[in-house]
C-alpha cells in the first residue's frame, strides 16, 4: 500500500540536532534519537516503506521565508521521486507578496505556517495577507492548529479563516486542534475547505477516541503525517494500522487524499 507521509520537517544538517531538541522542548516531548536531517528522514522512508514526503521548514523570523524555500525546493529537486516541497511564509516579512509568489515559481506544492512558533494569532493582518494570496494562486496551507497552552491557532480563530477565506485550502496539522481535538472536530469538521493530518496526536489519544475524531472529519478529509523527526515513521504507521480500518479507507489516508489536494 502507498504511504506518503504528508507532515515532516528537514533541517541543514548543521541545525538538525538544535531545532529538533528546540521543538521537543516546546512540546515537552521526551527527546528520541531522531533528528532532522534529510538523510535521517531518506533512511526512515526506506525502513517504513513511505514512498514520498511533504517537507517543510517554519520562519521564525521575517528575514528567513524566502532563503527557507529555497532550501526546501532544492532538497526537492536532489530527491525529486521523494519530497513534495512546502514553502516558508512570516506574517511581518516586508517582501511578503514575493515570498508567496516564490513558493509557486519554485514549483512548491504549498506553505507552512506555525502561529504558536511563530507567535502570532492564526487570524492576523499579516496571516491574511497570506492567506489572500495563497487563495488566489492556490496555494493550500499547512498550518499548525491548536494548543490549550495559547491562543494563537485555536478552533475559533481557525473557523474564523475558514469562514472569510473559502477558497482557501487548509490542512489542519494534528487533526485540526492539538491539545484540542474533540472541540476542533465540533467545530471544523462541517468546512469543506478544511482537512486534517494525524501528527503528534496519536500518542495522547486513546484508540477510541483518535477513531472518534477521525470518523467525525470523515475519511476523505483525514491525511496521515508523522511529524518527522518528532516521531518515527514507522512506529505512527504501526499505531494507524491497529486501528482496523478498511485498505479503502487507508488508502485514502496514507495516500490518496493528499495526492488528490495536491493534485500529484
Amino acid at each position: 500500500m502507498k504511504i506518503i507521509d504528508a507532515h515532516c520537517h528537514i533541517f541543514p544538517d548543521k541545525l538538525s540536532v538544535t531545532a529538533t531538541q528546540n521543538t521537543q522542548k516546546f512540546y515537552d516531548i521526551p527527546h528520541t534519537a531522531y533528528y532532522g536531517s534529510v538523510n535521517s528522514l531518506l533512511e526512515q522512508c526506506e525502513q517504513s516503506g513511505v514512498s514520498q514526503c511533504v517537507v517543510a521548514m517554519v520562519a521564525t523570523n521575517p528575514r528567513q521565508p524566502q532563503k527557507l524555500s529555497h532550501f526546501v525546493a532544492d532538497q526537492m529537486k536532489l530527491h525529486p521521486d521523494r519530497f513534495i516541497g512546502f514553502g516558508a511564509v512570516h506574517p511581518e516579512s516586508k517582501t511578503l507578496t514575493e515570498d508567496v509568489k516564490l513558493v509557486k515559481e519554485l514549483n512548491l506544492k504549498g506553505i507552512k505556517t506555525h502561529p504558536d512558533i511563530q507567535g502570532f494569532k492564526a487570524d492576523c493582518d499579516g496571516y491574511k495577507k497570506i492567506y489572500d494570496l495563497c487563495s488566489e494562486l492556490n496555494i493550500p496551507v499547512l498550518m499548525h492548529t491548536g494548543d490549550s497552552r495559547y491562543d494563537n491557532s485555536n478552533p475559533d480563530r481557525i473557523a474564523n479563516i475558514l469562514e472569510n477565506f473559502p477558497k482557501l485550502t487548509v490542512i489542519g496539522a494534528h487533526f485540526g486542534g492539538w491539545s484540542l481535538w474533540q472541540e476542533a472536530a465540533e467545530k471544523l469538521h462541517k468546512y469543506d475547505n478544511f482537512f486534517v493530518d494525524t501528527c503528534s496526536s496519536l500518542y495522547l489519544l486513546s484508540d477510541t477516541d483518535a477513531k472518534k475524531i477521525i470518523n467525525k472529519y470523515g475519511e476523505d478529509k483525514v491525511i496521515f503525517g508523522s511529524d518527522y523527526p518528532i516521531w518515527k515513521q514507522a512506529d505512527e504507521i504501526e499505531r494507524f494500522l491497529s486501528f482496523g480500518y478498511s485498505d479503502q479507507t487507508l488508502e485514502k489516508i496514507f495516500a490518496k487524499n493528499i495526492e488528490g489536494l495536491l493534485k500529484i
